[in-house]
């Protein structure tokens, strides 16, 4: 802490002219080097005249989705009821401008004719689908609270639990996905990605209770199918097994590359389950560092079998040389 008094200028030193002018050449080869790159490499936006979407822009635009979803939750003032309507009218019209904006922004991206505008029709749907959302994730945070000992009411979990923060932008973003919306969608899922840990790719579809617990490290691809009340651990990912090519040796895109888990399917931490045609039939249970590649059918127990498992009593022992003494 300074203990300067209040009203001691600054000591910034400035920079005279002469020396400004020595640093301004000084960066010369750098600028060419970097411009030469944008010529060669490509990356350029202002050359296509296109306004790329924000980050910071999704980022605003989650939150306020947050507040319209769960309204008081994520407020540092409390809503009276009197208000709500208010409120909720001038968070939804931001929403709707910024995120019309963003949209705008990603449609044009390689657009390379004129055509109708399907940016208001996208909106008007993706509004009309809020209240849907706001229903499933009711049975994601029921789900949460009856599949974890430790939740105390459903308030903790919509305040504390970082899976609902990611099922629910992955919900809304799940909407812009299938109405066509480039890019946005996963921006939003990165956005929450980012800050939870758990990566779920907007074109997964998720049926209702959903439940993923302690939730870092989750990987759900973009092909994936989950049914209702399925519950996933730490570490889990639902993954493709390898990608088809075509003949330029290209990967070819829009496939079935990710697994099916049907119904009730519980799946313990840091398995690994993979490919496209594989399914977990409902009400299995698949256990801890499972790596599977093929299905199983429904009502099935999959359990990790180690080899070799030793416990030994460390006093009675004779310590060798190369025993290993672990920290971590």
């Amino acid at each position: 802490m300074s203990h300067e008094p209040a009203n001691v200028p600054s000591r910034r030193i400035q920079p005279d002219a002469a020396t400004l002018q020595i640093l301004d050449h000084t960066f010369d080869p750098y600028v060419a080097a970097l411009l030469a790159s944008y010529e060669q490499v490509g990356g350029l936006n202002h050359r296509e005249a296109l306004d790329m979407p924000s980050t910071g822009a999704i980022g605003h635009i989650c939150r306020d989705l947050l507040k319209i979803l769960f309204p008081g939750f994520h407020d540092d003032d409390a809503i009276q009821e009197d208000t709500l309507e208010c409120v909720t009218r001038k968070r939804l019209i931001r929403v709707v401008e910024r995120l019309t904006d963003q949209v705008k922004k990603s449609v044009n991206i390689g657009r390379k004719t004129e055509g109708d505008d399907p940016v208001p029709g996208i909106m008007q749907r993706f509004c009309k689908s809020l209240p849907m959302v706001r229903e499933l994730l009711r049975t994601d945070i029921e789900a949460a609270y009856e599949g974890d000992p430790a939740a105390t009411c459903h308030e903790e979990i919509i305040l504390s639990y970082p899976c609902i923060e990611a099922i629910a932008i992955q919900r809304v973003a799940h909407r812009l996905y299938r109405l066509g919306a480039p890019i946005i969608p996963r921006m939003m899922t990165e956005w929450a990605h980012s800050r939870t840990g758990i990566d779920i790719h907007p074109g997964a579809r998720i049926g209702a209770g959903f439940f993923i617990d302690h939730g870092t490290g989750v990987v759900i691809g973009e092909t994936c199918v989950i049914g209702n009340h399925v519950k996933l651990y730490h570490g889990v990912t639902l993954g493709a097994r390898s990608f088809e090519k075509d003949e330029q040796g290209h990967i070819v895109k829009g496939l079935k590359r990710h697994p099916n888990v049907e119904d009730n399917v519980t799946i313990y931490p840091n398995s690994t389950i993979l490919g496209g045609e594989t399914v977990i039939g409902a009400n299995s249970t698949i256990g801890a560092n499972v790596f599977l590649m093929h299905s199983v059918p429904a009502h099935s127990l999959v359990v990790y079998e180690e080899k070799q498992l030793s416990i030994l009593n460390k006093k009675s022992r004779h310590p060798k040389p190369d025993d290993l003494d672990f920290v971590i």
